[in-house]
């Protein structure tokens, strides 16, 4: 199936939000402040489906460095905020005061990675491009088909995707694989013609690089993506 027959779907906040072994965790939210009188705390939603927050009966809040895993909590409620977008508003089980609620201030709130929304055939994380080995492959195939695979004709190591820029909210644009190489940064576009396969369960992404694709610093169109978070 082609891998582009869809749009790509992005991620945000951490690729891989906390290293603390297997499950992993998605960041979905992060908590402000406490908002209202009976423990309730308002947080930034950080997820392009905030509607599955609304259906949670338990979340995940991260512990300091070192200090074990996250911690269930239950939750009695959760609603979407009408007054400040972009806010949900959590009601946990145990907390049922400003004070309490104030302790929660800068608290992230995750999910066990294999809740992370399914998406269709296609469509990426960023989360599963990050970290990913770039190959750059032939432009050209070889002269003679049954001539052995030369090194100049295998797929070579460029470097690794550190992050995916977007354009900016509004505007058209193809988005880019930002690729740490031996000589520095590379801008890559996530497009059907540049980048001719992706696995990410083999964390590896093969590309052909067009002529002149390496003095990229501009947007290029053509674009394969939609903006999402987890």
């Amino acid at each position: 199936m082609d891998v582009f027959a869809a749009a790509f779907t992005a991620a945000f906040g951490s690729p891989f939000p906390l290293s603390i072994g297997t499950p992993r965790w998605v960041l979905v939210a992060r908590i402000l402040r406490a908002r209202g009188n009976k423990g309730e705390v308002a947080a930034e939603i950080l997820t392009d489906f905030p509607e599955r927050l609304t259906k949670l009966q338990e979340i995940f809040l991260d512990l300091p460095e070192g200090q074990g895993e996250p911690q269930c909590v239950k939750l009695k409620s959760c609603w979407i905020s009408q007054n400040h977008r972009g806010q949900a508003v959590f009601h946990l089980e145990g907390v049922d005061s400003i004070s309490a609620a104030e302790r929660l201030r800068g608290r992230e709130v995750l999910l066990p990675l294999e809740q992370r929304v399914v998406l269709p055939a296609g469509q990426y994380f960023v989360s599963d491009l990050i970290g990913c080995s770039v190959f750059e492959t032939p432009t050209t195939p070889p002269v003679l088909a049954s001539s052995p695979c030369s090194l100049g004709e295998a797929p070579a190591l460029l470097g690794t995707v550190r992050d995916v820029q977007f354009p900016g909210e509004g505007l058209a644009g193809t988005p880019l694989l930002e690729v740490d190489t031996s000589q520095g940064e590379l801008l890559i576009p996530f497009a059907e013609d540049i980048c001719t396969k992706i696995d990410p369960h083999a964390r590896r992404i093969d590309v052909v690089l067009l002529e002149g694709l390496r003095d990229l610093n501009s947007r290029i169109s053509n674009s394969v993506a939609g903006r999402h978070r987890a």
